[in-house]
């Protein structure tokens, strides 16, 4: 009987001691990765020269009357030969926006020639007014609140001397799959950005997942449901990879785990742009190991921005 007890106690615990399936073994790399990945980094170079590299200015708006144009005499200088002594003014009132047009300038508003005072919609809604004045554009552009005029020139020396992406290799050991583990209640996080604004994330938990035998933790910030994004450093930040951040997104699967493709971290645009505003990853995203995947270094050396505009 002993006997028997003990043979019925080793069946009842070998379950119990069987480890499931490795992650990865769920969610294998696929077949065509890298042709996946070059697709990915193609889309995303295409929509980076579109809504970063063309950036060349940005201007703190204070309260009240701020002129525009390329006059000395007004709060905001705009440089270009082309540009008309006075654009108008953009008036701050309680966080809100007006732009009131110079008299005789054809600054347009979805191909309307603006005529009279209009509310500006900011960039931080998908149905942000942008105004152009031939290939120059505006728009208002929001950091920790603080409303500022974003310029797009693609005529501009910042547009005109960038020198592209470079990558590194695409490797499938950096593909590797997480586990998401929820916190008790999701969170509202308070991040600084490279201009000394701090902007709030919401996240909702931590990613755990194992690089090169290493185990490491990352808190992603939840952009929309099942959808995270990470601002991240690791050991090759300010070295092989930019000094300040890389990006990288990833989806909630419905197991409950992510796939992290580092081949798939980027810079974000303050790598080459001075007038962007990019977040700093908080002090648990700074990883130790060097994560030797995605996007280099920018070749060029662009300071950080000073405190200010």
């Amino acid at each position: 009987m002993k006997r028997l007890g003990f043979v019925v106690a080793l069946i009842m615990v070998l379950p119990a001691c069987r480890k499931g399936p490795a992650p990865e073994a769920s969610h294998p790399t696929p077949p065509d990765h890298a042709a996946q990945v070059e697709q990915w980094r193609a889309k995303h170079e295409a929509d980076y020269r579109q809504d970063f590299v063309t950036i060349a200015g940005l201007f703190p708006l204070k309260e009240g009357v701020n002129t525009a144009g390329s006059a000395a005499t007004n709060d905001i200088r705009l440089a270009g030969s082309t540009m008309p002594a006075s654009i108008g003014k953009f008036v701050l009132t309680g966080g809100e926006v007006r732009y009131e047009p110079a008299s005789g300038v054809d600054v347009r508003l979805e191909d309307e020639r603006v005529t009279a005072p209009v509310i500006l919609k900011d960039d931080s809604s998908s149905a942000e007014d942008e105004l152009q004045l031939g290939s120059v554009r505006f728009v208002i552009h929001r950091s920790g609140g603080k409303p500022s005029l974003r310029v797009r020139d693609p005529n501009g020396p910042l547009a005109k001397g960038f020198v592209g992406f470079q990558w590194f290799h695409i490797d499938p050991r950096y593909r590797v799959v997480g586990r998401f583990i929820k916190d008790a209640e999701p969170k509202s996080i308070p991040v600084t950005n490279t201009y000394g604004d701090v902007d709030s994330y919401k996240s909702e938990g931590v990613i755990e997942f194992t690089l090169m035998g290493e185990t490491l933790r990352l808190r992603p910030f939840t952009t929309r449901p099942k959808r995270f994004y990470i601002v991240f450093r690791d050991g090759s930040s300010g070295q092989e990879t930019y000094e300040a951040a890389r990006f990288l997104y990833a989806d909630l699967l419905d197991d409950g785990m992510t796939v992290l493709d580092f081949n798939e971290a980027y810079n974000p645009p303050c790598a080459f742009n001075p007038y962007t505003t990019c977040p700093i990853p908080i002090p648990e995203n700074r990883l130790r190991p060097k994560i030797l995947a995605g996007e280099k270094a920018y070749p060029v050396h662009v300071p950080l921005p000073q405190k200010g505009r």
